[in-house]
């Protein structure tokens, strides 16, 4: 359950959302719409440059504060939320949906790689159709989902052996993982032949060749699953706080393109800089949002509304490359923070003092 970060999730999207209103349109992978720069800034130098005008100062100071203060102050009080309460309960009725979102999430991107000429990330422009292609629809089908989500993780981590820079697409790794977990749930070709096979008299039944070894398989991670929120909050957050840090923060100079070349001053009218520092220190605020789970589904919100954004606001982004997160976040936010998240601790907390205060005591 998480039931904390659901029952508050809306007053975090309150603040995100004005956050992802200066933060989205920047918040891209920059090195899909921009040239490597001539120059290089320092990092450091560029930032004290931002913050020694008074007015950028005061809008970082003002904003970091008050998203901390709202943070602590729902800590701290924890409403409860009708609403919210409601919108829980019809999440937890598409649980059931979330190996086809995952899918659907990186079959999409793997045939459109393929077809295009690119090697999972616009980044790295290498051909590799027949085993993208196949890679991305065997997904769609659903079929031996397992096996070929297995297959695709040690084919990203070979690559990125090659290619280093394919870290920009590193949201493969929990996707990849996290099918593993799930398998392909339906629909799929796996549970059509599944039953098929699982019916008396059935031809196929009789020549079934992977249905017992997918079964045992299938027993062995069943323990795992429950894990599969974790590993989809972590590895997101991870790679929203990198954006942040490496391709905003600690690349100034390129962030800066992406400002000037989609005119983003003239959307909101603050210098580049507070641009390029909104857009990182809020991939960061996210990105650990979503790593310690806390206020997961209000974090994924403002994920998703930042990717919205950065859709609408950069006409030339290759949309294929987004498509993962977009379908990763959205079973975040379905599933919430699962087990090992600051949420679930919250809930349990919560629980055990309710269940005190209900036990009667002694006059």
């Amino acid at each position: 359950m998480d039931r904390p970060g659901v029952r508050s999730g809306s007053s975090l999207l309150l603040v995100g959302v004005a956050l992802a209103t200066l933060a989205g349109r920047a918040s891209a992978h920059v090195d899909y719409v921009t040239d490597a720069p001539t120059a290089t800034r320092d990092a450091v130098e560029f930032a004290v440059e931002v913050l020694s005008d008074p007015l950028n100062l005061a809008l970082v100071a003002g904003g970091t504060v008050g998203v901390v203060g709202l943070l602590t102050a729902l800590f701290v009080v924890r409403p409860t939320v009708p609403d919210i309460d409601a919108l829980r309960t019809a999440l937890a009725s598409y649980r059931e949906y979330v190996p086809w979102m995952l899918r659907l999430s990186l079959g999409l991107p793997l045939v459109g790689a393929g077809f295009t000429g690119y090697l999972f990330s616009p980044a790295v422009q290498v051909q590799a159709r027949l085993l993208q292609v196949g890679l991305g629809f065997l997904l769609l089908f659903g079929l031996a989902t397992r096996a070929v989500a297995a297959a695709g993780l040690l084919t990203y981590l070979a690559a990125l052996a090659a290619y280093p820079e394919l870290v920009l697409g590193v949201e493969y790794v929990p996707g990849f993982v996290a099918i593993v977990l799930v398998g392909g749930g339906r629909p799929s070709a796996d549970h059509m032949l599944s039953v098929v096979a699982g019916t008396a008299g059935t031809y196929y039944g009789r020549i079934d060749p992977v249905g017992g070894v997918a079964e045992r398989f299938a027993e062995r991670v069943a323990p795992y699953e429950r894990y599969v929120a974790t590993v989809l909050r972590v590895g997101v957050g991870l790679a929203f706080a990198y954006l942040g840090l490496v391709e905003k923060l600690a690349n100034p100079s390129r962030a800066v393109q992406v400002v000037d070349k989609y005119d983003l001053t003239a959307v909101v009218p603050v210098d580049p800089g507070l641009w390029v520092l909104g857009a990182g220190l809020t991939e960061i605020g996210v990105g650990l949002l979503l790593v310690v789970g806390y206020y997961t589904r209000g974090a994924a919100a403002v994920a998703f509304t930042m990717l919205v954004l950065t859709l609408f606001g950069l006409p030339d982004d290759p949309v294929l490359a987004h498509i993962t997160l977009f379908g990763m976040i959205s079973a975040i936010f379905t599933l919430g923070g699962g087990p090992l998240s600051l949420d679930a601790r919250l809930t349990a907390a919560e629980d055990r003092d309710r269940g005190r205060d209900a036990v009667p005591t002694a006059d």
